[in-house]
């Protein structure tokens, strides 16, 4: 039996306990994460008695719940100790019925029989350090081997989010500043301030010229952002920043880096040969809310 429970009906020792438990466990479906990255309280479905859990963002438009997936959260979908292909159909059905949904994420463990848009994920999973550098292509091992006269003038420093603030917001590309970038802020200070979140810049002649933004929970490090003085991409400073971060934390954790759509992003995670995790994600034209909306109106159905 699949039930909707609101935010304030939500066991949440329950809900945490089922989803350290699942074999799909991911950092983007816990309280703390969804609390910062949704602007109002989201709701879960529930199977039984928290054998299975689906969180459930969504915005407020027109007086009606959208599904949406909020900033910074790729992959949410079903969490249950062993993944089943009847449930998460079960799950998937109760909210396309349930639901109006501009954009639902599942996870790369979750298996459907419904057919959706899939989108590509990378992941490097634990191992010596020695061994996936070994495993680097070509062309990013020599990205990694800084000129001499370049290494003497720089390093790598973890630094405040006020630093990196500055930085970002003089270095956003492709984000509407007015719009877009105030909300990545507001959730980066946020998990920065939590101790989610850390910031680590590429100095060059004493100037920050590149910051990572990484994510840390349980035994997963996730890529939140890639921020680059285009001045001085010849540099590098990205791919250094990255390779410092997976060489401290991958023999012990999964480095996840959040993602690979675009074609240049996709070829420049692909150099640290990570794994493919694809994962299938629910979408909707706006046209088609639309259309959905005035069958609802004619049905009498009312989804609030």
């Amino acid at each position: 039996m699949i039930r909707r429970l609101k935010y304030n009906e939500i066991d949440f020792v329950k809900y945490a306990q089922c989803l350290e438990n699942s074999e799909q466990r991911k950092y983007s479906a816990t309280k703390d994460f969804l609390d910062t990255a949704s602007t109002i309280p989201w709701e879960i479905l529930v199977y039984k008695d928290y054998e299975a859990v689906m969180p459930v963002p969504f915005v407020r438009k027109y007086g009606l719940k959208i599904v949406h997936n909020p900033k910074l959260c790729q992959q949410l979908g079903v969490f249950s100790h062993k993944d089943n292909v009847d449930l998460n159909e079960a799950f998937l059905e109760f909210l396309k019925r349930n639901y109006m949904i501009r954009a639902y994420p599942f996870n790369d463990i979750n298996q459907l029989r419904t057919k959706l848009r899939i989108k590509k994920n990378f992941l490097l999973y634990p191992d010596s350090y020695e061994k996936v550098y070994n495993r680097y292509s070509p062309k990013r091992k020599r990205k990694l081997r800084l000129d001499e006269s370049v290494l003497k003038d720089s390093e790598i420093k973890i630094i405040s989010y006020d630093q990196a603030k500055i930085f970002i917001e003089a270095n956003t590309l492709g984000l509407s500043k007015d719009s877009d970038l105030p909300d990545f802020m507001r959730i980066f200070e946020s998990f920065h301030r939590s101790g989610y979140l850390k910031f680590t810049a590429f100095y060059y002649q004493h100037r920050i010229i590149n910051v990572i933004a990484t994510y840390r929970d349980g035994n997963m490090v996730a890529l939140l952002g890639n921020f680059n003085d285009k001045d001085y991409v010849k540099l590098s400073g990205a791919s250094v920043l990255i390779d410092h971060v997976i060489k401290e934390n991958i023999e012990t954790h999964i480095f996840d880096f959040e993602g690979g759509e675009l074609p240049n992003i996709e070829e420049f995670f692909r150099g640290f040969r990570p794994e493919l995790k694809p994962y299938g994600i629910i979408e909707n034209s706006k046209k088609n809310l639309f259309k959905k909306l005035g069958c609802l109106i004619l049905g009498g159905k009312s989804f609030l």
